[in-house]
């Protein structure tokens, strides 16, 4: 007799080889977030959002757009399975928080949340994202710092190879005299992070390749960005108060919108953390091979002086995708949710983001003892930058069995 997967209350169900059909090519409209209920039918969810249906300026709305960072899922995705899966005073976990992304849309939804990730630098993005400001005080701080940055004619003696490296003096002088100042204020989280904001775009790079540079730009050069000759910058500032206007309207939008539910962002490894009681799971773990997390914001690591432990980092890109990494990949993730399902009720849910073109996912399950309930591959058609490569990403869905 064939097995079937219910669809939580719905009368749809589905055998074992409809559980990766791509369910929302079944429909024309995609699926609004807001929409989603309780009893919304997995079946009718379309999440092939194309640009015009999700333009950049909703992925990246109020604070999840307060820094760059490469290989976070869109919001939408969490807030749809938020509504679907999770009552208001619930909690979800996610193990690997990464920019902070369900963290932040679960208190929109009124969903407490605890978050892990091995980087400092993204505990430290999701702290700044999460803090409840004082708007005004913010504002206040955000506006301070800039002048007094300004206003300075204090050279900072620098023995940092990388910084000297990467940027020219006026530059580098201007983020160590901002750095030197946080330490004067009490919301040092934002103003940590509208430094490395600054401090990535100051690079001494090229306009187009802000994500991995591997040599520094020195001289003039053809712009892919902007048709045209272009020069390496040779100022910091610029940068610092423009990405400080825009931060101090981000954190007004979310002012507006947040709620008191808890966020809690922890700085560990997710396969021995104790994140308290949770309720489920919505992640999106890192893909194999793909990227090293720490490695792209390797200029907030040398300029904050955070702790660096690359070395713990879970499919990273040095490690490539070997049968041996694929292997290790697959261990620790197992691991991972193995952990987080000691502090989740039996029948809990484990949503779990991840292009998975390797095929690991179907034995992490087996690992996990998990039962399942669906696979939706997502059409990724809306990309940004120079990386317009279409793929597909699969959402699982989990159960925590007895």
């Amino acid at each position: 007799m064939q097995a079937t997967l219910l669809d939580c209350q719905t009368n749809i169900s589905f055998t074992n080889e409809e559980k990766r059909v791509d369910f929302y090519r079944q429909n024309e409209l995609p699926t609004n977030p807001a929409s989603v209920r309780k009893n919304t039918c997995m079946k009718t969810l379309n999440l092939n959002w194309k640009e015009k249906d999700l333009p950049q300026n909703q992925r990246t709305k109020h604070v999840h757009g307060l820094h760059p960072y490469l290989g976070k899922f869109i919001p939408q995705i969490a807030e749809t399975f938020l509504r679907k899966y999770f009552k208001d005073g619930q909690t979800v976990f996610d193990p690997f928080s990464g920019s902070g992304t369900t963290l932040i849309q679960a208190n929109e939804l009124k969903v407490n949340s605890v978050g892990c990730d091995i980087s400092a630098f993204n505990v430290l993005l999701t702290q700044a994202k999460s803090k409840h400001y004082l708007i005004e005080q913010a504002r206040r701080e955000i506006n301070a710092i800039l002048m007094r940055t300004l206003q300075s004619d204090k050279t900072i003696f620098n023995t940092n190879e990388f910084l000297s490296t990467w940027y020219a003096p006026q530059a580098l002088n201007e983020l160590l005299t901002y750095r030197e100042l946080i330490q004067d204020f009490e919301n040092q989280e934002i103003l940590k992070i509208i430094l490395s904001r600054a401090a990535r775009s100051a690079r001494l790079t090229t306009h187009f390749d802000l994500d991995f540079p591997k040599n520094p730009q020195t001289e003039p050069y053809h712009c892919y960005k902007h048709n045209r000759i272009c020069k390496p910058t040779e100022t910091a500032f610029k940068f610092l108060k423009r990405y400080s206007i825009d931060t101090i309207k981000r954190l007004e939008q979310f002012s507006i919108i947040r709620t008191d539910s808890e966020i809690n962002a922890i700085h560990g490894d997710s396969r021995f953390i104790f994140p308290g009681r949770i309720d489920g799971v919505i992640t999106s773990p890192p893909y194999v091979g793909l990227i090293d997390y720490h490695e792209q914001h390797r200029y907030a690591y040398e300029l904050l002086e955070l702790e660096d432990r690359s070395s713990e980092e879970i499919g990273s890109a040095s490690k490539k995708t070997s049968l041996a990494a694929k292997t290790e990949y697959q261990e620790l993730i197992s691991e991972v949710f193995i952990n987080a399902m000691r502090y989740m009720p039996v029948g809990g849910y484990l949503i779990v983001v991840a292009g998975d073109r390797h095929g690991l996912y179907p034995e992490i399950a087996k690992k996990c003892k998990v039962k399942e309930e669906a696979v939706i591959e997502r059409h990724v058609n809306r990309r940004t930058g120079r990386r317009s490569t279409e793929f597909y990403e699969s959402i699982f869905i989990w159960r925590k069995r007895n």
